[in-house]
């Protein structure tokens, strides 16, 4: 591994401020480390080409004293954010073909800012997944190899159909995958149930899913419109912070966007949290709960406690309802949102007989398995008299989930610690043909955040009996990402960061 793709975001910042590398040989690094570790399967799109211009543009931008906030920075992005001229399908087979002539806001941000883009991540299909195994363009391998598994077994794994590799999560897989291989400095990643603290977690990186309303929806293809937010993952506390800045803002292009100012995050930093109270929901511990996920909750309230943190007991009570209401919820605003591929206007069209078989035709062929399961279940609750029976009940256990966070908050707490899942990273293939549920079940940790539109960052907490990464996650106030990045700072000096994987895959 070049030490180059081995910077941080913000060490590699600052050694383009100061002239001690340039923004070309820092893209070329990276561009040669994704031809290297194409059997990840991260990247789906490079766009080498692409990135060097922009690199050259961003130098240039540098040696004027015109730089911006992420100047000559290497990024991916997510196959979920329209990128003018660029693929961009969400990994569905349906969207085939697809290069918008529009740039999503975020993008947009992040080129305002000065970033360079490498090129586009793999995901779940329309973000529908937790181990990024449901994309048209198959699964992404985690950097981390399996317990006990051999450099040579690994190679021979990803030369074959991957199974027995360890998933990354999804839905953004691709972007903490190529995160945690050094395939770029940050990546964006969206979050609609926990996908992207989830993914964090499994690979040992750091995600941030901000409040909802924090950063513009506009140009991300849609899942369930009022759960999804963009987010960065990213290797470091310090690294989320950049880039979030850079991600959010106010747009007037969505309507559920915040016209709220926001914070240069990365002030928060190292700042103390002596006094801060931090509650402990005891909803969360689960039923079957391993000691290791449990051991690694208690450390995390010994660092926050050794920091200066006043450590609260506090009830949640309607969590137990969060992940059935979460999926009538996200399935019903996904039927509505996908209804629109019908092979008409633009990407797939698979001929028929007339107009309603080619619709069916094109809709069969271009979705996959989990998406089509998804788009049957929100249909169905949504239909006449299934309606009130599923969809309006959990709209109203969604308002008792956000309740509970508003009355613990108006108590005085400042954020909540929980563990950010289940258990480490599964191996590709071992749930994949299971009962779906085993595999929604990945989200239980994570879910509330969404269905209360609250901000939570997952942070790396430290490694599972088999030498795999554990997360810890973090929930804070609407708006306060700035306390969150300065709590995580602390179980991440704490933790110790995590040593990723040496390049065992090239």
């Amino acid at each position: 591994m070049s030490d180059l793709a081995a910077l941080t975001l913000a060490e590699a910042r600052d050694q383009l401020r100061a002239k001690k590398i340039s923004s070309v040989e820092l893209t070329q690094t990276h561009i040669n480390a994704i031809e290297k570790s194409r059997g990840l399967n991260a990247y789906i799109i490079e766009t080498p080409a692409k990135a060097l211009d922009m690199a050259r543009a961003a130098d240039a931008r540098i040696a004027s004293g015109q730089a911006g906030l992420l100047e000559g920075l290497p990024l991916g992005i997510k196959d979920l954010y329209a990128t003018e001229g660029v693929h961009t399908q969400a990994c569905s087979h349906i969207l085939d073909g697809f290069k918008p002539k529009y740039e999503s806001t975020v993008t947009s941000h992040l080129w305002r800012d000065g970033a360079v883009m490498l090129g586009k991540l793999n995901m779940d299909e329309f973000a529908m997944g937790s181990s990024n195994e449901t994309s048209y363009y198959g699964p992404v391998a985690s950097p981390w190899l399996p317990p006990n598994w051999t450099v040579e077994q690994g190679r021979a794994a990803l030369a074959g159909d991957k199974n027995g590799l360890l998933v990354p999560g999804g839905s953004s897989g691709g972007s903490a995958s190529a995160v945690a291989a050094h395939l770029c400095l940050g990546a964006t990643a969206s979050d609609t149930g926990g996908s992207i603290r989830q993914p964090a977690a499994f690979t040992g990186t750091v995600g941030i899913k901000p409040t909802y309303g924090r950063c513009s929806r506009w140009g991300m293809v849609a899942f369930a419109s009022s759960l999804d937010q963009a987010g960065p993952i990213t290797r470091t506390v310090r690294d989320s912070a950049i880039m979030l800045r850079s991600m959010a803002g106010y747009d007037s292009k969505d309507s559920t966007s915040v016209d709220m100012s926001v914070p240069d995050y990365e002030l928060s930093i190292g700042a103390s949290i002596k006094g801060m109270k931090i509650g402990i929901p005891r909803e969360y511990r689960v039923d079957g709960m391993s000691d290791e996920i449990e051991g690694l909750w208690q450390k995390g309230i010994d660092w926050l406690r050794d920091a200066g943190a006043v450590i609260v007991d506090i009830s949640l009570p309607h969590t137990k309802t969060a992940l059935p209401a979460y999926y009538i919820v996200a399935p019903a605003e996904a039927s509505s949102n996908l209804a629109r591929y019908d092979g008409v206007r633009y990407g797939l069209r698979v001929p028929g007989r007339d107009i309603a078989d080619m619709y069916e035709q094109t809709r069969a062929k271009g979705f996959g398995k989990e998406v089509r399961r998804r788009i049957m279940i929100g249909t169905y609750v949504l239909s006449a008299g299934y309606y009130d029976a599923y969809y309006v009940r959990a709209q109203k256990v969604r308002t008792l989930i956000k309740r509970d966070f508003e009355r613990v908050y108006a108590d005085g707490i400042d954020a909540i610690l929980t563990p950010a899942t289940p258990s480490a990273a599964f191996g590709i293939g071992e749930k994949a043909g299971a009962d779906p549920i085993e595999m929604y079940l990945n989200d239980i940790f994570t879910v509330t955040v969404n269905m209360a539109g609250l901000p939570g960052i997952a942070v790396p907490g430290g490694l599972s009996n088999e030498g795999l990464p554990l997360g810890l996650q973090l929930i804070g106030k609407p708006f306060d990402e700035a306390t969150l990045f300065s709590i995580a700072e602390v179980i991440e000096q704490s933790a110790g960061r995590i040593k990723l994987p040496d390049a065992w895959w090239t």
